[in-house]
């Protein structure tokens, strides 16, 4: 099972906000930060968890992703500490729009924050 949506935006704008710091900071975990020195397959990125209603956090928590594949508007991958546990974004221009997709279930908010935050509306899941 997978987590995907339908976006009305361009495959280009969709790919930015899936890769960009500033973009993902904004959608995915909300307020929680990325840094991603190099944009490249085997680089290291730091991706920072902060606390919020949805986890029971009392400090941010640092999380030292390597990244797995970077294919320009098809697919951003990385994991955490083992390559078993691959988080993979794909995209598909799919009806004048693309259509996003994680590899595994549980990311419906993080979408609906995306697709909210390219189709300029107020995010949903703060």
């Amino acid at each position: 099972m997978n987590s995907t949506i339908w976006i009305d935006a361009e495959i280009e704008k969709v790919w930015q906000a899936i890769t960009e710091e500033q973009s993902l900071t904004r959608w995915y975990a909300p307020g929680s930060t990325w840094d991603i020195p190099k944009l490249a397959a085997g680089e290291r990125m730091t991706f920072t968890l902060m606390p919020n209603a949805h986890n029971q956090l009392s400090d941010p928590l640092p999380m030292q992703l390597t990244i797995q594949q970077v294919n320009k508007y098809e697919v951003f991958s990385f994991y955490l500490e083992v390559p078993e546990t691959v988080i993979a974004i794909t995209l598909a221009e799919q009806h004048n729009g693309t259509t996003v997709s994680f590899n595994m279930t549980g990311y419906d908010a993080s979408l609906a924050n995306l697709k909210a935050l390219l189709e300029g509306d107020e995010i949903p899941y703060l």
